[in-house]
C-alpha cells in the first residue's frame, strides 16, 4: 500500500513572519511574487510557497531555502538535482488556507477551495463537468448546488493536478461521485488505480487529495500556527 501526508497550513501570518517566509523563497519565485497586484495575494503566495519550502525540508533534512525546483516534462513542478523524482508534491491555496501534498511512491495532487457565492454554478458545470455529474448536481435542491458545486470541483482538480497534464485532460473526460458521497473515480479513460479523500481544512472551505495509487493511505496534518518560526 502506497502512502501519501497532506499538511494543512494557516495563511494569516504576521508581516514578521512573511518576512521569514521571503527570506527561504528562490529568485524565480520572488519575482513571481512581486507581479502580484494585490498585497493579499502576493502574502498567501509567499507564505504557501515558504509552507511547502518547510514540508519539503523536514522530510528531506536540509534548510527550506535549500530545495530547488524543476519542471517536470509535463511542465509540473518537481524537486531539482539529486532529489529529483524521489517525491511527488503538491500545493493549492485558496483563502487563507494552503494545501500541501507529499507521495513517495504515487503521483498525488491536492486542492482547496474558499466556499464563496456562486450565482453561476450551473452554468459552469455545464459548460465544463461530465454529464453525468451535471445531471446529479442540478438534481439537487437549488440551495444545495453551491456547496456541492466546491466539493465536486476540488475532486476534480485534484484528480487532474495529480495526472499532472493540465488543460490536455479535459474536465469531461472522466467523472467523480458528487458530495456528501465518498469520494471515487465514477470513470476515467486511463489505467490504473487511485485513491481520492475529503479533507477537513476548516468551515466554508472545501479540499480533496487525489493520489495515482489503488487504496493509498492518506494522513493528514495542521501545522502549528506560528510554524514561520521554524523558517528562521
Amino acid at each position: 500500500m502506497s502512502a501519501a501526508d497532506v499538511w494543512i497550513a494557516d495563511l494569516a501570518v504576521s508581516p514578521d513572519q512573511l518576512d521569514l517566509c521571503w527570506t527561504v523563497l528562490d529568485r524565480p519565485e520572488r519575482d513571481r511574487a512581486d507581479r502580484f497586484l494585490r498585497p493579499v495575494d502576493r502574502a498567501r503566495y509567499v507564505a504557501s510557497h515558504a509552507a511547502l519550502r518547510r514540508i519539503l525540508a523536514e522530510t528531506l533534512d536540509c534548510d527550506p531555502a535549500e530545495i530547488r525546483f524543476a519542471a517536470g516534462a509535463d511542465g509540473k513542478p518537481e524537486l531539482a538535482g539529486s532529489a529529483r523524482g524521489a517525491l511527488s508534491f503538491n500545493l493549492s491555496h485558496s483563502g487563507a488556507r494552503a494545501l500541501i501534498g507529499l507521495a513517495p511512491a504515487a503521483a498525488i495532487g491536492v486542492d482547496v477551495e474558499l466556499v464563496r457565492p456562486i450565482p453561476d454554478a450551473g452554468q459552469i458545470a455545464r459548460t465544463h463537468f461530465a454529464a453525468d455529474e451535471v445531471a446529479t448536481l442540478m438534481a439537487l435542491p437549488p440551495d444545495a448546488i453551491e456547496g456541492v458545486f466546491y466539493g465536486l470541483w476540488t475532486r476534480k482538480e485534484a484528480v487532474v493536478k495529480a495526472h499532472g497534464t493540465g488543460l490536455s485532460l479535459p474536465l469531461d473526460r472522466f467523472s467523480v461521485t458528487l458530495p456528501p458521497a465518498p469520494p471515487r473515480l465514477l470513470r476515467w479513460p486511463g489505467a490504473g488505480g487511485w485513491t481520492l479523500a475529503e479533507l477537513d481544512v476548516g468551515p466554508d472551505y472545501a479540499a480533496t487529495v487525489a493520489v495515482r495509487s489503488s487504496d493509498a493511505k492518506v494522513t493528514s496534518h495542521r501545522l502549528p500556527a506560528d510554524w514561520p518560526k521554524d523558517l528562521g
